[in-house]
């Protein structure tokens, strides 16, 4: 579900609320009691980082390998926890 940010026109009052997209926008406000809530809109909360699974599960046919068929390290002995010393 995701997080709602809110602010009440009346006395300012941020609010965030975790609601179903289906939900009715909440009204009154936690604060003053007033039905002066607005829905704000803001950036989302994650990132996509990792090891490629975006880059390749929403792709299909001959884009799914993006990155081409090489190694992303020259010399695999040389890696050590995920970083390469061949890549400089």
């Amino acid at each position: 579900m995701p997080i709602y940010e809110y602010q009440c026109r009346d006395c300012g009052h941020i609010h965030e609320a975790l609601q179903k997209m289906s939900d009715e926008p909440l009204l009154i406000c936690p604060s003053c009691s007033k039905p002066e809530l607005m829905k704000k809109i803001s950036a989302v909360g994650f990132r996509l980082k990792g090891g490629g699974w975006y880059e390749t599960d929403f792709k299909d046919g001959a884009k799914k390998n993006v990155a081409g068929d090489q190694p992303s390290c020259p010399t695999p002995a040389a890696c050590n926890g995920g970083g390469c010393a061949g890549s400089s």
